[in-house]
């Protein structure tokens, strides 16, 4: 099998980040204030995965017995306009991509959505199915199968085409606080209780009031 090159592969000129799909699945609000308003501040567990990532995808390949390993693997899908990077792919021969994390399973799906978003890539990419991926993660240093299912497929794709949606629309969703808020690194630039669209309803409503009762 011939593995792409960064020069073979080409995104559409529409195409969005890859990786955005897992910040859009972790939190919509703090996907647009990445990708939207170009806002980013690091802190401890950011910069940590950023460097696992640095060394996981640096690109290049080596062979052990019938496992072909490929690093920093480049990915791109036309059909879900999306672009990006693998850590890294296993030939098994068949493709397996794995994709490296510092800390422990999250208890939604976002990582599970950006592995199968590359799943999909790989498809699309070398015409061949992609069932099953891993995800490594630093705690407690074990990997993850995954198998990608009609419904992450379905969830991948939904998300890819809101990610467009909101991109199209240089919409900013309101924040949803929660407890996932206080590790988040945009905590003090989101602001997740002053900008929650129930605060935003109940400042409206009170305005509407001051001016029924000006009005008077």
């Amino acid at each position: 099998m011939t593995i792409p090159s960064i020069s073979d592969v080409e995104a559409p000129d529409d195409a969005l980040q890859l990786s955005g799909l897992q910040h859009l699945a972790f939190c919509p609000r703090q996907w647009a204030l990445i990708h939207l308003e170009q806002t980013w501040t690091e802190n401890r567990l950011t910069a940590e995965g950023r460097l696992l990532h640095e060394k996981a995808d640096l690109p290049g390949q080596s062979r052990r017995h019938d496992l072909r390993t490929v690093r920093g693997l480049p990915l791109s899908s036309r059909r879900l306009g999306l672009t990006g990077r693998a850590d890294v792919v296993e030939f098994r021969p068949e493709p397996f991509p794995v994709e490296y994390k510092r800390g422990r399973r999250k208890p939604d799906d976002c990582d599970l959505v950006q592995l199968c978003a590359q799943a999909l890539c790989l498809e699309e990419m070398l015409c061949q199915p992609v069932p099953r991926g891993t995800i490594f993660y630093g705690e407690p240093r074990r990997r993850l199968e995954v198998e990608f299912s009609l419904q992450l497929r379905a969830r991948t794709e939904t998300l890819a085409a809101e990610m467009h949606r909101l991109y199209q629309s240089r919409e900013t969703p309101p924040a949803k606080p929660g407890n996932y808020c206080q590790n988040c690194s945009l905590l003090n630039i989101c602001l997740p209780r002053a900008t929650a669209e129930s605060t935003i309803q109940a400042r409206w409503n009170r305005l509407q009031r001051q001016a029924l009762q000006l009005s008077a």
